[in-house]
C-alpha cells in the first residue's frame, strides 16, 4: 500500500464494490408524527416474481444516506446496494427520528430520556405495507437488520412484528435488561453479531460508562441470544465454525427452518465486520478494531434468503397510513 492510498485509507477509509448497485429514491411518507422518510433501492432488473424485503435501520445519530453509503462514513451495510441489483432484493431504509438532536430508534429501552417517543414500530410497518403493495414485496420474505441503536430497534420490531417477518439480524446491539415493550413470545430465526471488545456495547452486559444517558444497562450478548433460542427451542449444543476472528455458533441446521445464529467477533470493536468497507483507521483508535474475516451484509443475506414467514401469521399493519 503506497502512502497515498494510506493515508487515504487512515482518514477517509476504504469504499470497494464488486459489482453494480440498485439504484436509491427516496419516498416520503405522512405518520401521526408528521412527515417521515425511507430510501429505497430497486433492482433494475424487471420482476418475474415478488422480491426479498430488507429492512435496514441506521445507528443513532447516522443516518438511512450512511448506512447506504451514501455519506461518510462508508457503511458495511451499504453492501446490501449490491445484493439487491444481484439477487433481486428490495431494499428500504427508513430514517430515524430527532432525538437529543441527533437521529435515533424509539427502540424500548427503558429510562433513556433522550430516545424519540414517536411510533416507530407502526413506521416501520408501515413501510414493509407499502413495499409489499406497491413494490412487489414478498409478505413471506421480509428480513430485519439493524446496527447499534438500529439493531436494538431490530430487537424492539422483532418482539412486536414477528407474525410479519421471516428473521432478523442485530448487528453490535443487545436487548434491554428493562423495556418499554412486551418481551416477545413468538419463536424467530435471529442472526446477532458483536465484538467482545465493543466499547459501548459490553459483551457481558451492562452498561459501559462512555455511553453516558444515551444507552441504558443491556442483556448480555450470549443471554440475548439465549432468549432467542429458548423461544425457538433451540437448546444443544451449537454447529462451530470459524474465519479468523469471527466464530460463528450456530443453533437450528436447516436453513429454510428456525434458527439463532451468534457471530461473536473476537477482540471487535463497535465497528461492523467488513472486507470492502472500511472504516477510518482513525476511527478504530475508539470504537475499536473493525474485523474484516468476514463481509457482514453478505452474512446476513446468507443467513436470510431461505426463510420464509408462515402465512398463516401474516396480517396487515393496522397503523399504516396513506401518504
Amino acid at each position: 500500500m503506497g502512502l497515498r492510498q494510506a493515508l487515504r485509507s487512515f482518514f477517509i477509509g476504504i469504499d470497494r464494490k464488486d459489482g453494480p448497485i440498485a439504484p436509491v429514491t427516496r419516498v416520503h411518507i405522512l405518520r401521526q408524527e408528521g412527515p417521515r422518510h425511507y430510501l429505497k433501492a430497486m433492482p433494475t432488473a424487471h420482476a418475474t416474481e415478488k422480491r426479498p424485503l430488507v429492512v435496514v435501520l441506521h445507528g443513532s445519530g447516522a443516518s438511512a444516506e450512511q448506512v447506504l453509503g451514501l455519506a461518510f462514513p462508508f457503511s458495511p451495510l451499504s453492501v446490501w446496494l449490491e445484493i439487491a441489483e444481484r439477487e433481486q432484493v428490495i431494499v428500504v431504509a427508513p430514517d430515524g427520528s430527532k432525538g437529543r438532536g441527533q437521529r435515533a430508534w424509539n427502540d424500548g429501552f427503558a429510562g433513556i430520556a433522550g430516545n424519540p417517543k414517536c411510533d416507530d414500530v407502526g413506521f416501520i410497518g408501515a413501510v414493509i405495507d407499502r413495499a409489499i403493495a406497491e413494490d412487489g414485496a414478498d409478505p413471506e420474505r421480509v428480513y430485519v437488520i439493524g446496527v447499534s441503536k438500529g439493531g436494538m430497534m431490530a430487537y424492539r420490531l422483532a418482539a412486536e412484528l414477528a407474525p410479519r417477518l421471516a428473521a432478523f439480524s442485530a448487528v453490535l446491539a443487545a436487548m434491554p435488561q428493562r423495556a418499554d415493550y412486551s418481551p416477545s413470545e413468538q419463536p424467530l430465526s435471529a442472526l446477532i453479531v458483536a465484538g467482545t471488545a465493543d466499547p459501548f456495547i459490553p459483551y457481558q452486559g451492562g452498561k459501559s460508562f462512555i455511553t453516558l444517558g444515551f444507552l441504558a444497562p443491556a442483556l448480555g450478548i450470549e443471554a440475548t441470544a439465549a432468549h432467542w433460542r429458548k423461544l425457538a427451542g433451540l437448546e444443544g449444543e451449537p454447529v462451530l465454525d470459524r474465519a479468523g476472528s469471527a466464530v460463528r455458533q450456530a443453533w437450528g441446521t436447516h436453513t429454510g427452518s428456525l434458527q439463532v445464529v451468534l457471530l461473536k467477533i473476537i477482540g471487535g470493536g463497535h465497528a461492523e465486520p467488513s472486507r470492502k468497507k472500511r472504516y477510518p483507521g482513525l476511527f478504530s483508535r475508539f470504537p475499536g478494531r473493525q474485523c474484516a474475516d468476514v463481509e457482514i451484509a453478505e452474512e446476513a443475506w446468507a443467513f436470510f434468503k431461505d426463510k420464509r414467514r408462515s402465512k398463516s401469521h401474516f396480517v396487515s399493519n393496522p397503523l399504516a397510513e396513506p401518504l
